[in-house]
């Protein structure tokens, strides 16, 4: 079910304690990060914290953060250059390509080609180790090719997603925009942390809006 590009300061229960040296819990609830949409699969319900009187589920926000803490250490024990991350929502295209940038990894992203994945005679095939994607039901048939394969998949995962062949679920909102660029800000440092790159004391060199899939209109206001 769809859901208004989050700018909604849901930040009931939040504090200024900070989860990283540059981010603090209010902030990142302030992203949207942990809004859900008005439906749960039981794939789902278990990162659930609480539903919000107009029937949104709230994802559980330590939850969330131990599965990126979880999907970074398992994305940093591959090569990068055989790590592909595919997003098929528009939304997703910065923090992707900002994800990959920072950390080595390949981006692929709008229509997925069928056969990249499982056709090495192909022009666009990619030879991967390891698939990371961003819906699992928009990104459906890159999931499918590598579990055909035997890929394995990590995926973030929104309160009405179904899971199946999905190995590492990240729990989020993979709709809103500054959702998906404070997921994978703190998915790129949790890969730099866990492959020797960075310090967890050391500052990222991008914040969360560097992340960010900007709007036309928000483009054509800084020119």
């Amino acid at each position: 079910m769809s859901k208004p590009d989050v700018n909604v300061q849901d930040e009931e229960g939040s504090s200024d304690k900070l989860i990283t040296t540059q981010l603090s819990e209010k902030t990142l609830i302030s992203t949207g990060i942990r809004i859900g949409t008005t439906v749960k699969t039981r794939y789902m319900e278990g990162y659930i914290a609480r539903s919000r009187p107009d029937g949104l589920h709230l994802i559980d926000l330590n939850k969330t953060l131990n599965r990126v803490e979880v999907a970074g250490k398992f994305i940093a024990r591959f090569t990068p250059a055989k790590v592909v991350v595919y997003t098929a929502r528009d939304f997703g295209k910065t923090p992707v390509e900002k994800f990959c940038e920072v950390t080595g990894c390949v981006p692929i992203t709008g229509r997925f080609m069928p056969g990249t994945f499982t056709n090495p005679q192909l022009p666009f095939y990619r030879d991967a180790d390891l698939v990371v994607v961003v819906d699992p039901a928009l990104d459906h048939q890159a999931i499918v090719e590598a579990s055909s394969t035997g890929l394995p998949v990590v995926s973030i995962a929104d309160t009405d997603n179904v899971t199946e062949n999905v190995d590492v679920v990240i729990p989020a909102n993979n709709r809103g925009r500054k959702a998906l660029a404070a997921v994978f800000w703190l998915l790129s440092r949790s890969v730099l942390i866990h492959s020797g790159a960075m310090s967890a004391e050391q500052p990222m060199k991008y914040s969360i809006d560097d992340f960010e899939t900007k709007l036309v209109e928000e483009e054509e206001s800084e020119d």
